[in-house]
């Protein structure tokens, strides 16, 4: 399959096939002005099948990655100058969550006032969230981001 090469930008690659088209809600692709590729189902020997997405002229903040990582941790960020990609980074939960998933426990405060939300990755592995105000305990694929 042959798509075209960017010139600069990011390329997101190795997303679980199905969380491509969350993944591109998430970033608002449809709102951008630059061109965006999308593949889906793609072969991967690591995943099976795979999306990638081609961004062109896009950069990520940490604070994006960090929103990427929660609904689909592992995948890289492949950052495009002049046709040749000068950075890998790969999407991993960050220690910390700030304003990024909402608490599921309709008691916590977070839910009650207008506040951030603070999340701790207690078992990244096992993609275990704890809300720092109420302590509940939440899986990240069950999470409902902010």
């Amino acid at each position: 399959m042959l798509v075209a090469a960017i010139q600069n930008g990011t390329v997101i690659d190795h997303i679980p096939s199905d969380k491509t088209y969350e993944v591109t809600n998430l970033l608002k692709l449809d709102k951008m002005t630059t061109p965006v590729t999308i593949g889906y189902n793609l072969p991967s020997k690591k995943l099976g099948s795979k999306g990638i997405i081609k961004i062109e002229d896009k950069f990520f903040t940490e604070e994006e990655i960090s929103r990427l990582s929660v609904v689909a941790p592992n995948i890289v960020l492949n950052i495009i100058h002049n046709y040749d990609v000068v950075e890998k980074k790969t999407a991993t939960i960050p220690d910390v969550l700030k304003d990024i998933v909402k608490c599921n426990n309709p008691k916590c405060i977070t839910n009650n006032e207008p506040m951030s939300t603070i999340f701790h990755a207690v078992d990244k592995h096992n993609g275990i969230l704890k809300c720092h105000y109420c302590e509940k305990e939440q899986d990240i694929n069950k999470v409902e981001l902010v």
